[in-house]
Protein backbone atom coordinates (compact mmCIF):
# COMPACT_ATOMS: atom_id res chain seq x y z
CA UNK A 1 0.00 0.00 0.00
CA UNK A 2 1.43 3.32 -1.01
CA UNK A 3 1.21 6.36 1.13
CA UNK A 4 2.16 9.96 0.29
CA UNK A 5 2.46 12.76 1.93
CA UNK A 6 2.49 17.02 1.47
CA UNK A 7 3.81 19.32 3.94
CA UNK A 8 1.77 22.34 2.91
CA UNK A 9 3.17 25.85 4.16
CA UNK A 10 1.53 29.62 3.91
CA UNK A 11 3.25 32.14 1.30
CA UNK A 12 3.57 35.76 1.50
CA UNK A 13 -0.67 35.86 1.38
CA UNK A 14 -1.21 33.55 4.39
CA UNK A 15 2.15 33.17 6.33
CA UNK A 16 0.60 31.20 9.00
CA UNK A 17 -1.06 28.52 7.17
CA UNK A 18 0.28 25.35 7.64
CA UNK A 19 -0.32 21.34 7.22
CA UNK A 20 -0.35 18.35 6.18
CA UNK A 21 -2.11 16.19 3.30
CA UNK A 22 -1.77 12.17 3.18
CA UNK A 23 -2.81 10.26 0.25
CA UNK A 24 -3.28 6.11 0.65
CA UNK A 25 -4.08 3.62 -2.22
CA UNK A 26 -6.96 1.76 -0.91
CA UNK A 27 -9.35 -0.86 -2.47
CA UNK A 28 -10.51 1.48 -6.05
CA UNK A 29 -8.28 4.67 -5.64
CA UNK A 30 -7.12 6.78 -2.98
CA UNK A 31 -8.41 8.29 0.65
CA UNK A 32 -7.22 11.67 0.75
CA UNK A 33 -7.08 13.55 4.27
CA UNK A 34 -5.82 16.97 5.25
CA UNK A 35 -5.00 18.93 8.40
CA UNK A 36 -4.53 22.58 8.37
CA UNK A 37 -4.68 25.69 10.64
CA UNK A 38 -4.15 29.32 9.82
CA UNK A 39 -7.18 29.40 7.24
CA UNK A 40 -8.50 32.80 6.61
CA UNK A 41 -11.70 33.33 7.71
CA UNK A 42 -15.20 33.50 5.93
CA UNK A 43 -15.85 36.85 4.52
CA UNK A 44 -18.50 37.03 1.93
CA UNK A 45 -18.39 38.66 -1.71
CA UNK A 46 -18.61 42.29 -1.52
CA UNK A 47 -18.06 45.36 -3.83
CA UNK A 48 -17.87 42.48 -6.97
CA UNK A 49 -14.64 40.73 -5.19
CA UNK A 50 -15.08 37.33 -4.99
CA UNK A 51 -16.11 35.76 -1.26
CA UNK A 52 -12.71 34.92 0.98
CA UNK A 53 -13.14 30.88 1.51
CA UNK A 54 -13.89 28.15 1.68
CA UNK A 55 -10.97 28.02 -0.14
CA UNK A 56 -9.85 26.06 -3.16
CA UNK A 57 -7.96 22.58 -2.58
CA UNK A 58 -6.24 20.94 -5.99
CA UNK A 59 -3.49 19.02 -7.03
CA UNK A 60 -1.40 20.94 -9.81
CA UNK A 61 0.89 20.05 -12.27
CA UNK A 62 4.69 20.57 -10.99
CA UNK A 63 6.19 20.06 -7.45
CA UNK A 64 7.20 23.71 -7.31
CA UNK A 65 6.60 25.76 -4.59
CA UNK A 66 9.01 28.77 -5.14
CA UNK A 67 6.94 32.06 -4.52
CA UNK A 68 7.77 34.09 -7.40
CA UNK A 69 5.96 37.18 -7.22
CA UNK A 70 4.86 37.62 -3.53
CA UNK A 71 1.62 39.31 -4.56
CA UNK A 72 0.60 36.35 -7.02
CA UNK A 73 2.47 33.56 -5.76
CA UNK A 74 3.12 29.61 -6.60
CA UNK A 75 2.72 30.09 -10.10
CA UNK A 76 5.87 27.65 -10.72
CA UNK A 77 3.71 24.68 -9.73
CA UNK A 78 1.26 25.34 -13.05
CA UNK A 79 -2.30 24.62 -13.21
CA UNK A 80 -4.18 21.86 -12.14
CA UNK A 81 -3.37 18.57 -12.55
CA UNK A 82 -5.75 17.17 -15.56
CA UNK A 83 -3.76 14.02 -17.04
CA UNK A 84 -7.44 12.59 -18.59
CA UNK A 85 -7.72 16.56 -20.41
CA UNK A 86 -11.21 17.15 -18.83
CA UNK A 87 -13.03 20.31 -18.54
CA UNK A 88 -12.81 21.73 -15.33
CA UNK A 89 -15.02 20.63 -12.30
CA UNK A 90 -13.89 16.96 -13.45
CA UNK A 91 -9.73 17.35 -13.21
CA UNK A 92 -8.17 14.67 -10.97
CA UNK A 93 -6.62 17.17 -9.27
CA UNK A 94 -10.17 18.90 -8.40
CA UNK A 95 -10.46 18.40 -4.74
CA UNK A 96 -13.44 19.22 -2.21
CA UNK A 97 -13.35 23.06 -0.83
CA UNK A 98 -11.79 23.52 2.61
CA UNK A 99 -13.95 25.52 4.84
CA UNK A 100 -12.42 27.87 7.51
CA UNK A 101 -13.68 26.90 10.81
CA UNK A 102 -11.86 29.47 13.03
CA UNK A 103 -8.43 28.98 10.87
CA UNK A 104 -8.47 25.48 10.62
CA UNK A 105 -9.91 22.45 8.41
CA UNK A 106 -9.86 18.86 8.52
CA UNK A 107 -10.87 16.41 6.01
CA UNK A 108 -10.95 12.84 4.24
CA UNK A 109 -12.09 11.67 1.08
CA UNK A 110 -12.13 9.07 -1.58
CA UNK A 111 -10.61 9.62 -4.88
CA UNK A 112 -10.57 7.14 -7.71
CA UNK A 113 -9.10 9.20 -10.16
CA UNK A 114 -5.48 7.98 -9.43
CA UNK A 115 -3.05 5.93 -7.29
CA UNK A 116 -0.63 7.35 -5.20
CA UNK A 117 2.38 6.76 -7.20
CA UNK A 118 0.13 9.17 -10.00
CA UNK A 119 0.82 12.11 -7.88
CA UNK A 120 4.29 11.97 -6.01
CA UNK A 121 6.48 14.96 -7.49
CA UNK A 122 2.70 16.77 -8.00
CA UNK A 123 2.24 20.12 -5.50
CA UNK A 124 -1.10 20.43 -3.71
CA UNK A 125 -2.28 24.30 -3.56
CA UNK A 126 -4.83 26.52 -1.60
CA UNK A 127 -6.31 28.79 -2.83
CA UNK A 128 -8.03 32.43 -1.65
CA UNK A 129 -11.26 31.37 -2.76
CA UNK A 130 -13.58 29.02 -3.48
CA UNK A 131 -13.51 26.86 -6.45
CA UNK A 132 -17.01 27.28 -8.64
CA UNK A 133 -16.18 23.88 -10.33
CA UNK A 134 -17.09 25.57 -13.85
CA UNK A 135 -15.27 28.39 -14.99
CA UNK A 136 -12.55 27.04 -17.07
CA UNK A 137 -9.68 26.37 -16.82
CA UNK A 138 -9.22 26.44 -12.83
CA UNK A 139 -12.48 27.95 -11.74
CA UNK A 140 -11.85 31.00 -10.57
CA UNK A 141 -10.07 29.67 -7.11
CA UNK A 142 -8.09 32.77 -6.95
CA UNK A 143 -4.79 33.02 -5.41
CA UNK A 144 -2.40 30.72 -4.08
CA UNK A 145 -2.51 30.57 -0.32
CA UNK A 146 0.08 27.54 0.58
CA UNK A 147 1.76 25.09 -1.33
CA UNK A 148 3.35 21.56 -0.63
CA UNK A 149 5.24 18.75 -2.52
CA UNK A 150 3.83 15.24 -2.68
CA UNK A 151 6.67 12.74 -1.41
CA UNK A 152 6.25 9.06 -0.83
CA UNK A 153 5.94 7.96 2.73
CA UNK A 154 6.18 4.01 1.49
Amino acid sequence: MAIASAIIKGGPLAPSLSGIVYFSDVTGGVQVCISVRGLPNYKPAADNQPPIGPHGFHIHQFGNCQVGNPEDPFQAAGEHWNPDNQPHGNHAGDFPVLFSNNGRALMCFFTDRFKVRDIIGKAIIIHQNPDDYRTQPAGAAGKRLACGVIRSVR
